[in-house]
């Protein structure tokens, strides 16, 4: 993998070409910042006992295609659970907001009729397919070149549910390996745009924020979204998607959505 999708300069995060979203040329994918903010609360007084269980994000307007800040704190701290508080901020003004849920990793001994163990529901990462991105844009961006997206069942970028591989194509932040909660986080994102029930060119469907539950912890470079959409005429939506890797089911997502026409 070559070019990252952040880079460090100074105090900030710089993002490069590959942090583009397809909705604005000159904003972020907003897979790209949730990826970064959950890298912030990985890092936020980490501790081996602890496992990230949910991420809400809120998008409070396009994110920028230049260099934010990231800041991160507990809120709550706690042996059983804690609240980690993040933001990625352009200047002195907020651009994403994220709190997580972590809670206490144990070992419960659980009944075999109590385990939800379940098989993936589709053909796997090599036996699926790669599409192309259904409109026309720079090469370079979050979706056509920081992700490698594999279709195994259901639509390709053609309107209707969708089960789709994601892994990263390259870092998240320069010098380092993307950890399997980033790409949770990153892959999540994507579920409005697979499982889209409208053209891209002829509107918009944005999602204004992204939650990510996690039963859990993720494992691996692949993460599959089963993903459905639905789309209302009074210009809201939602995308949700069940959550895979390799072993199996990891968690849920939802995405509230905004619509209009372009």
């Amino acid at each position: 993998m070559s070019e990252s999708v952040f880079e460090r300069v100074g105090g900030a995060w710089a993002p490069t070409a590959h942090a583009r979203g397809p909705w604005d040329p000159h904003a972020q994918h907003g897979g790209a910042p949730a990826a970064l903010l959950a890298r912030e609360i990985e890092w936020t007084e980490p501790g081996t006992d602890m496992t990230v269980a949910r991420i809400t994000y809120e998008f409070l307007g396009p994110v920028p295609l230049r260099p934010l800040t990231a800041v991160a704190r507990v809120t709550r701290p706690g042996r059983r659970l804690q609240l980690v508080e993040a933001e990625l901020r352009d200047g002195g003004r907020a651009v994403v907001r994220a709190r997580a849920v972590r809670l206490r990793r144990g070992a419960v001994e659980l009944p075999a009729d109590a385990r939800t163990d379940e098989p993936v529901p589709c053909p796997g990462p090599e036996q699926s397919q790669s599409a192309p991105f259904p409109t026309d844009g720079p090469a370079e961006g979050f979706h056509r070149s920081a992700m490698e997206i594999r279709f195994a069942a259901g639509t390709a970028y053609g309107g209707g549910p969708a089960y789709a591989w994601c892994r990263f194509a390259r870092p998240l932040v320069a010098g380092e390996e993307p950890s399997p909660l980033q790409l949770a986080a990153a892959a999540a994102d994507f579920g409005n745009g697979v499982s889209s029930i409208l053209d891209f060119g002829e509107h918009l469907f944005v999602n204004t924020d992204l939650t990510l539950h996690l039963a859990r912890e993720p494992a691996g470079d692949w993460v599959l979204l089963d993903a459905r959409t639905l789309i209302e005429a009074h210009g809201a939506g939602l995308a949700f998607s069940r959550l895979f890797d390799l072993r199996g089911p990891i968690g849920l997502a939802a995405q509230s959505l905004y619509v209009e026409p372009r």
